[in-house]
């Protein structure tokens, strides 16, 4: 079942995204070649209570840490660990749900460790990009899977592949609620998107081949190939003009 969202519910989400931009705007400083994925973690941990929310992360499923960290080949799930120093050309996702009075904000970004490669940064570029040509159709009237169309069509038309396995998904006070939004598929489908809705809408994609599997620890996801993956997220309310994004 899709729940909408009343304003007033949208303003909690907001206040939840600023936290979500402003971790990220620092994180672009604090990650340089040395630092850890733990190291990550625990900014991420003192910035999000310094705020007074929660990283709603840490516990959920069991996950043991307050941000997902994914790096080079590691597509969504990575686990944060003082030993996983990050080298200059990596690349490192950084998934992060702040609640706030019992609502949440969910958002990625991929950032580049020191100089990173040409492809690696068109990578990280085009899901980016691909996430705000989907957002073209968030709006009152559009059928979901036409955001997911055109974040196909933009990916593929680089040369990049679409992860099937993992999907967006409705948000709110669940961390995950109804509808999936995957990142493919075709034009005209789905439900139709209203007002109120909160959605999270996350291109993943990556350099090769779109099959994954997931590492001993049941949760780090990785590409089959060994390809590069990046991941470009944002919680977005529809409206009745345009989409509403409350993480940037």
């Amino acid at each position: 079942m899709i729940v909408l969202k009343s304003p007033e519910e949208i303003e909690l989400m907001r206040t939840a995204g600023k936290v979500n931009l402003e971790i990220f705007e620092g994180l672009k400083q604090f990650i340089r070649p040395g630092t850890t994925t733990m190291d990550i973690d625990r900014y991420v941990e003192e910035a999000v209570k310094s705020h007074g929310m929660i990283a709603s992360e840490k516990g959920y499923c069991g996950f043991p840490a307050n941000v997902c960290t994914s790096v080079n080949e590691e597509v969504v799930h990575g686990i944060p660990s003082k030993d996983r120093v990050l080298n200059e050309g990596d690349i490192v996702s950084v998934d992060l749900v702040v609640e706030y009075e019992h609502y949440m904000a969910d958002s990625c970004r991929t950032f580049g460790v020191g100089r990173i490669s040409d492809e690696a940064q068109r990578l990280i570029d085009t899901a980016e990009r691909a996430f705000f040509e989907g957002i073209r159709f968030a709006k009152e009237g559009c059928r979901l899977h036409d955001i997911s169309h055109r974040i196909q069509e933009i990916v593929e038309g680089e040369g990049f592949g679409v992860i099937r396995d993992y999907t967006g998904h409705g948000i709110g006070s669940e961390m995950h609620e109804d509808p999936p939004i995957p990142n493919y598929g075709k034009a005209g489908k789905g439900p139709r998107l209203q007002k109120g809705m909160t959605l999270a809408i996350e291109p993943m994609i990556v350099q090769g081949s779109y099959e994954t599997e997931t590492l001993l620890n049941n949760w780090t996801v990785v590409t089959e190939d060994g390809g590069w993956a990046a991941h470009y997220e944002n919680t977005v309310a529809i409206t009745d003009g345009e989409p509403d994004i409350l993480t940037i």
